[in-house]
């Protein structure tokens, strides 16, 4: 194996083992940010080593060992070790006991990970980019990359993030009732942010932006793994594939837009789909909820073959389920434009043109547009869709909004 290959070979481990790692560490150690430290001088040690003696058998338990050993050096110099550890001044019964530890052990230390790195201490921002780092293996640039922010943003945010853990000493564990229920709302949250700037990137020139789906994914199937029990859980996984598995048809040629009704279905993928659907399954055998609901909706689209066979009634009846928001009222809107007509719809809408939060909300005027164009109502139309596009930041959007109007 040419040195090329073993370091394609070391960051495809990383990304595998990399948050198996750290979640390990900072068991021991107590401290995010300081197993991410000590997870990366494992790497390190990779890199020098695995060039020359070949990548070991299991380079998942190299790397941790060689984590977990530098985590000793640390506790050895910590202020009462003896005290708080005195076990580990018998480094031979630690390794044994370290490699005693079986996959429960391992789920739980993730478990405990994925919910430190989504603390409500931490602002939203904070909470995204420590979870790409600590959880995805995302380098600080992948991430300022992928949220259009300066590569010293990004590092900031998780610098911030780590300081702010350790400065407030949020225990490294799970937490229990009621707060683990609120907690888990926000492990939740966290991903489907992560997964909606990938599937509908809020600025730059790129209407989506894959490689954050497909993590987002993989988070929520590590989570659905974790935590089986968990209905909303099961929910947001079935709402992420649904979703993604129209990927491949919103883009054209060129990469523009192409709306959800005039998407070729022949390319939406069937196997995301058949997965969403057996997670919905799931969800809803577990009891739902918001999720699970939004889910619901998105198989509508799923389950029909042509865009004038979406059963619309049963959409707006979902929208109507969920707890009301003006984003959710202004879903409706277009659920019920596409049952009962355009008029329906707009009665439904023109109440959000009032609401504070959607003023600068581009999607409010496109779809007034929308209703407007199939009301005959042209100048009006070609007006919001003017607005609209003033009010993305995403160059990609931006075109096709100005484009529309210059054809009304």
């Amino acid at each position: 194996m040419t040195r090329a290959d073993t370091h394609q070979a070391i960051e495809a481990v990383w990304r595998i083992e990399a948050a198996r790692v750290i979640a390990g560490v900072a068991r021991m150690v107590g401290d995010v940010g300081l197993a991410e430290e000590l997870a990366q001088d494992a790497l390190l040690a990779a890199l020098e080593q695995w060039p020359a003696e070949g990548v070991p058998r299991n380079p998942g338990a190299w790397l941790m060992t060689t984590a977990k050993r530098r985590a000793i050096d640390q506790i050895r110099r910590r202020e009462r070790f003896e005290a708080r550890m005195p076990d580990l001044l018998h480094p031979d019964t630690a390794e044994d006991e370290f490699e005693a530890i079986g996959e429960d052990t391992i789920e739980d230390d993730l478990l405990r990970l994925i919910f430190t790195a989504c603390h409500p201490a931490l602002t939203a921002e904070s909470r995204v980019a420590l979870t790409l780092r600590v959880l995805g293996g995302l380098s600080t640039d992948e991430i300022a990359r992928a949220f259009l922010v300066p590569g010293a943003t990004a590092g900031q945010r998780i610098s911030r993030a780590k300081k702010t853990l350790a400065d407030a000493r949020v225990p490294f564990e799970l937490p229990t009732g009621a707060d683990r229920t609120a907690r888990l709302g926000s492990v939740l949250e966290v991903i489907y942010l992560i997964f909606n700037e990938g599937y509908s990137a809020t600025a730059g020139d790129d209407w989506m932006r894959p490689a954050l789906c497909e993590e987002a994914m993989r988070l929520g199937r590590v989570l659905a793994g974790l935590m089986p029990a968990e209905p909303e859980v099961h929910g947001l996984l079935a709402l992420m594939e649904i979703q993604a598995s129209r990927s491949a048809a919103r883009t054209g040629p060129s990469g523009e837009p192409i709306v959800l009704l005039e998407q070729d279905r022949s390319r939406w993928d069937r196997l995301l789909i058949s997965r969403g659907l057996a997670a919905l399954s799931t969800a809803e055998s577990l009891g739902g909820g918001t999720y699970t609901l939004q889910a619901a909706i998105a198989a509508c689209h799923a389950r029909a073959a042509t865009a004038a066979d979406t059963d619309w009634h049963r959409i707006a009846a979902l929208y109507a389920e969920l707890p009301p928001s003006p984003v959710v009222e202004l879903n409706r809107a277009v659920a019920v434009s596409m049952a009962d007509g355009p008029a329906a719809g707009l009665a439904v809408l023109d109440p959000l043109l009032e609401e504070p939060s959607l003023r600068g909300y581009h999607l409010l005027p496109t779809v007034r547009a929308d209703f407007l164009l199939k009301l005959g109502r042209r100048d009006e139309a070609r007006a919001e869709l003017e607005r609209a596009a003033s009010m993305t930041r995403n160059e990609r959007e931006r075109a096709l909004l100005l484009d529309r109007a210059s054809g009304v």
